[in-house]
């Protein structure tokens, strides 16, 4: 490979300068979770971003450890809460995951399905929404739960048998079947917003989405869900799959904002703010204005469109609106999403929603912004790592005596209702939306 070769990966790498900084600095291996495991420079920020450059400027081929490296890597961006630099290392492992899968260490076996999955049925949402009816179907026919009494499925592969517990229920009815496109509340509309139901909130987390809206229609806000949503394309741009994340973002833009248009009637504007209840997925749509920013057709489209993106807590806190709350019992504590935290910064607000609750008996979590080791899928392909992450998150929440934990991400939550098991820790795990909508105080 010679020096221009990788423009991919060359045009993620900083300056000479930073990258100096970056090599000699090293606050960032005290909040890496896998140089946490290994202790090995390679799999920490900066071991990972020397490997980048290496193979970006044609010093060093593709090869195993690079590969293993970066998709090792939880992609949980804490290294860059703590980078004083401000080096956008998530951008960086992200090409890199691009620059494999494009290579033929993407024609692995496991490569391959990762692939068949992100790009065949991610994008496609009756055949998302069909794969999850078979899943349904799987858990309900007394199929899952005879294989694991039996210990059949154990006997077949110990690792499979692992993975199907934590994988999440799919839900009775899905949100799109149950949630109208357009939501009303029930007196004045004082906020226009819109809603992204999401590929996996729709099917596996259709409770949290209605939970959702409802909290949204009793503060006096429009919600407007389009019907024809696929997937937004986050977990395909953080799984080396950009040319398809690109595509599900424009789907994404031309759902919402071609739906506005066509819907709006004197010249007043269908929604303001898009509300997700998903960490990963605002952060990813919050991005479309720079994947975008050189695309003459979708530039502005694409800016007009992350300026209006709010994480659940996010807008509460943004336009200050107080909720009527009742009082709770049980000891809170709040684990933070990696996609809110270290992507978008978001850390106050979910605690200020939780701080506005009359009497709260709260108790801050320790290490609360430390990854549990879900980050997207990489509980499903680096299983045994992503057990040891969420052993110590587990011994942490154990220590706070909480009987709920609350965090704003599914994956997040699917992860600590598996580790409440595997780890028995007495504690029930709730988005802030469904925690929102048990104690509000509905009006008259």
């Amino acid at each position: 490979m010679n020096p221009i070769q990788s423009k991919n990966l060359l045009s993620v790498l900083p300056g000479d300068d930073v990258l100096s900084q970056c090599i000699h600095c090293g606050l960032c291996l005290s909040v890496c979770p896998t140089y946490e495991i290994t202790k090995l420079e390679r799999s920490s920020p900066r071991g990972r971003i020397k490997l980048i450059k290496s193979v970006a400027r044609g010093e060093m081929p593709l090869t195993d450890t690079f590969s293993y490296e970066m998709n090792f890597c939880l992609d949980c961006q804490a290294c860059e809460t703590a980078c004083p630099a401000g080096v956008k290392y998530g951008s960086m492992v992200e090409a890199a995951r691009v620059e494999i899968d494009n290579s033929s260490f993407g024609l692995s076996f496991k490569g391959r399905i990762k692939k068949f999955a992100l790009n065949k049925i991610f994008t496609s949402k009756k055949r998302f929404k069909l794969i999850s009816r078979i899943l349904s179907f799987y858990q309900n026919s007394g199929m899952q739960k005879f294989l694991h009494s039996s210990g059949l499925l154990k006997i077949f592969s110990s690792r499979l048998n692992e993975i199907d517990q934590l994988s999440p229920a799919i839900s009775k009815k899905f949100s799109d079947e149950i949630i109208p496109e357009y939501s009303l509340p029930k007196g004045e509309i004082k906020y226009r917003t819109a809603f992204l139901s999401g590929c996996l909130m729709n099917v596996m987390f259709a409770d949290i989405n209605k939970d959702t809206i409802d909290v949204l229609t009793e503060c006096g806000c429009s919600v407007f869900m389009p019907k024809d949503q696929i997937c937004c394309g986050s977990l395909n741009a953080h799984n080396g799959q950009l040319e398809s994340a690109k595509k599900l973002a424009k789907h994404t833009i031309d759902t919402f904002l071609t739906n506005e248009k066509q819907r709006t009637t004197n010249n007043r504007q269908l929604f303001d703010f898009l509300i997700s209840s998903s960490a990963g997925c605002s952060a990813f749509m919050k991005e479309y204005v720079h994947i975008f920013k050189d695309d003459p057709e979708y530039a502005e489209k694409a800016k007009i469109f992350s300026s209006k993106v709010r994480d659940f807590t996010e807008f509460f806190s943004d336009l200050n609106i107080h909720l009527s709350l009742n009082e709770i019992s049980e000891l809170i504590t709040y684990h933070d999403a990696c996609h809110l935290a270290h992507t978008q910064k978001i850390i106050s607000q979910p605690r200020e929603l939780l701080m506005s609750i009359p009497n709260i008996n709260y108790n801050e979590l320790e290490e609360s912004t430390w990854c549990c080791g879900s980050a997207g899928i990489y509980n499903l392909l680096q299983y045994d790592s992503s057990i040891i992450i969420l052993k110590r998150k587990m011994e942490n929440i154990k220590k706070t005596n909480a009987k709920i934990v609350v965090t704003g991400n599914p994956g997040c939550i699917s992860q600590i209702k598996y580790g409440a098991k595997k780890f028995d820790v007495n504690v029930e795990v709730l988005h802030p939306a469904t925690l929102i909508k048990r104690i509000l105080s509905k009006k008259s």
